[in-house]
């Protein structure tokens, strides 16, 4: 007569845990979701705090590109034809700024360098003004203002070229032998792989040894190039400071259908050129392009971050205080038990 009994009790009877309120009704996950009138402040909570977090996202992502761009990559826009058909106007190549902490420069190599002192006149000094703020300002804002500006594809006051490494210090380049050819230590460079098409290698004719801490640069667009050889009554004969590079070209990254890395052509791995390195079409400048690769990264890298520290903040909170948040309709808090 158990049954019976059991069917006959009255609803809301402590027998029955969905009626009774007991700690049964805990283990109903129905019951422990929040109501519509909690839902509806718990979205607007999350909306203020994804707007509240916006900005510090957006000042990581900077300081991270700007990072990047100061000492890792930047991208260049080339807008003249003096290294077709290597480069082509409109293209966008990436520079490395760490590689040459690792080795020295190679002949072959396409690097991007500040002609300021050698092709170009050093710049006159900036008056310094008696304003003390005004002084501060040049100091530290101004050039945060135009490092900022150069995430987008703007320096203000620089002048940088893009040029084929030809011979590096103690290198003897001279144009041209019996063949027509260039040579370096003696060693003909073959360099119809990256020659404009119907261009010699130079019309020129020229012998100089690279002094120590120079380089001989030219462009693959030899007969529209205003590279090394026209710059020989400049300082340095032509040649430009090894010190004013500012990286090697590596990839073309825009527009998608040259995507390409820039690798060292093979004539420049000879015997005796390699061995011995053991022992605008008409100035050729080159514009800072918006960086693809250091803005974008530094928000991909930005994101992780932020995230990370708002978990950290809120795992450092008290157990019983974040619970108490939940009852108040906190957005993406699990009650605790």
């Amino acid at each position: 007569m158990a049954g019976t009994a059991a069917r006959d009790e009255p609803a809301g009877s402590p027998a029955d845990p969905a009626a009774s309120g007991a700690p049964g009704d805990a283990q109903n996950p129905q019951k422990a979701q929040p109501s519509q009138e909690e839902q509806g402040p718990q979205k607007k909570r999350r909306t203020r705090s994804f707007w509240r977090e916006l900005p510090l996202l957006i000042v990581i992502a900077l300081a991270i590109a700007l990072l990047i761009k100061s000492f890792v990559v930047q991208a260049f826009y080339i807008p003249s034809s003096s290294m077709e058909n290597t480069l082509d106007i409109g293209d966008k190549v990436l520079v490395n700024k760490l590689v040459y902490h690792f080795r020295s420069v190679q002949p072959g190599d396409i690097v991007v360098f500040n002609g300021d002192g050698s092709w170009d006149p050093v710049p006159a000094p900036a008056k310094s003004s008696s304003d003390p703020l005004v002084r501060l300002y040049d100091a530290t804002l101004n050039p945060l203002y135009h490092s900022i500006l150069g995430l987008f594809g703007t320096a203000p006051g620089q002048t940088d070229y893009i040029k084929r490494v030809i011979g590096v210090p103690g290198d003897r380049v001279a144009c041209c032998n019996a063949n027509g050819d260039m040579t370096v230590n003696g060693v003909a460079l073959h360099e119809q792989s990256y020659l404009y098409p119907g261009n010699a290698p130079s019309t020129q004719r020229f012998r100089i040894t690279v002094p120590a801490g120079r380089l001989w640069v030219m462009g693959d667009h030899r007969s529209v190039s205003w590279d090394s050889r026209g710059h020989t009554s400049d300082p340095g004969n032509g040649t430009i400071p090894e010190n004013k590079v500012i990286g090697r070209a590596f990839m073309i990254v825009w527009p998608p259908s040259r995507w390409r890395v820039l690798a060292i052509p093979s004539t420049f791995g000879q015997p005796g050129i390699a061995a011995a390195h053991g022992a605008a079409s008409l100035g050729t400048t080159i514009v800072p392009a918006a960086p693809y690769l250091p803005l974008e990264a530094g928000f991909l890298a930005a994101v992780p971050l932020t995230w990370l520290q708002r978990r950290l903040r809120l795992r450092s909170l008290p157990r019983g205080w974040l619970h108490a948040g939940w009852r108040r309709g906190w957005p993406g808090r699990a009650r605790r038990r």
